[in-house]
């Protein structure tokens, strides 16, 4: 592989560990707290980790700049589009997949497309990366800077203005309910509710947008100790105002308000500076950087097996617990004690995903979605 920012690497590598890590729990009625996100307002660790992979989706807008530079406008356009396209298409057949129900008397029956969710984690991806790559590419640092601060603030009338901050009261929700209706909508809330909607997508490309620019400063400050202190103390501010704002337009990710992203912003901004510190400087020969490192060379790639394994788990199923994913957590993890066991599942699976990701990197492996 070319040379590259090791400590994204791990950033990525991080941060897709722990994606898994919370989506594969053996029993969600028995996972402890910190890896469940907040039920509506305020703020868990694990909310941190989607606004990290944005945040570094936008780190990576950064590094592919000086590509662009070799290439026509036209030609940018079209490879922006089709990774966005690909991305968001991978998404939604994730969801659709494996096409039809499979039945404990072996009879299938065929899932609808038109019932399937159409937004979702990989969705948002790449839509975020559509947006943010457009900025990018077309404004200056100035400019992508105006550009988020309007977008936050443009949100934060909408939803203020067109609703109220209740699950289904919220203006997010009642534009997808309007363009897209119940069927197409996650339904694990409870009632018809999509946390990476539409609406609610545009504060998210704030999250890349805020990770391009303090890359780019965090990259351009090196050897510069008053600039990379500048790049702290705006991280910090980021964090700072995203507190301050919650008091008026509540800290949410589910509906991804705008003190949400600063928040996050900002906290990934000071742990990106943290790692580029010592994983940069140390040129990646740390244990932190060998074990996530892997990861974050093929990141979409893991998440998007790490949910094909748990689909297809899901999809099977079993005569006494339901699935093979609850059968395999009752028989290998269970007698571990309810919330321990679930971890360890979890972190079970995640290893899994994990030795799949060293395998390549050892082999040079590389997908690019």
């Amino acid at each position: 592989m070319k040379s590259r920012l090791k400590s994204l690497d791990v950033w990525r590598g991080m941060t897709v560990f722990f994606m898994i890590v919370v989506n594969t729990t053996g029993n969600w009625g028995a996972t402890y707290t910190p890896l469940l996100h907040a039920k509506w307002h305020g703020f868990t660790p694990t909310d941190l980790v989607f606004p990290s992979f944005l945040f570094v989706v936008g780190s990576s807008l950064y590094l592919v700049q000086k590509k662009w530079q070799s290439k026509t406008k036209a030609e940018v356009y079209l490879k922006i589009f089709k990774r966005s396209v690909l991305i968001f298409g991978i998404g939604f057949m994730l969801y659709w997949f494996p096409f039809f129900n499979l039945n404990l008397d072996g009879t299938t029956e065929i899932k609808p497309y038109n019932q399937t969710r159409i937004f979702g984690v990989l969705q948002r991806i790449g839509l975020v990366f559509l947006i943010a790559s457009l900025v990018v590419y077309n404004l200056s640092y100035k400019n992508v800077l105006l550009t988020s601060i309007a977008i936050l603030v443009g949100y934060w009338g909408i939803m203020i203005g067109f609703g109220d901050l209740t699950m289904t009261g919220n203006a997010a929700h009642k534009l997808d309910m309007y363009l897209f209706g119940a069927d197409r909508l996650y339904g694990g809330e409870g009632v018809p509710f999509d946390p990476e909607g539409l609406l609610s997508t545009m504060p998210a490309v704030v999250n890349a947008l805020l990770g391009f620019l303090i890359t780019k400063r965090m990259v351009e400050a090196r050897g510069n100790a008053e600039a990379l202190q500048r790049v702290i103390w705006f991280s910090f501010t980021l964090l700072l105002l995203g507190y301050l704002w919650h008091f008026g337009f509540p800290i949410n990710k589910k509906i991804w308000t705008s003190s949400f992203v600063l928040l996050t912003s900002g906290v990934c901004g000071l742990l990106l500076l943290l790692l580029h510190r010592h994983i940069d400087r140390d040129e990646g020969k740390g244990v932190v950087y060998t074990f996530f490192g892997p990861m974050g060379k093929n990141p979409l790639f893991i998440y998007l097996l790490s949910g094909l394994l748990a689909k297809m788990m899901w999809w099977f199923p079993h005569e006494k617990f339901g699935s093979y994913y609850q059968a395999t957590y009752e028989y290998l993890f269970r007698w571990m004690g309810d919330y321990f066991g679930a971890l360890m599942f979890a972190l079970a699976f995640t290893m899994i995903c994990w030795l799949v990701a060293l395998w390549m990197d050892r082999r040079k492996l590389y997908i690019r979605i």
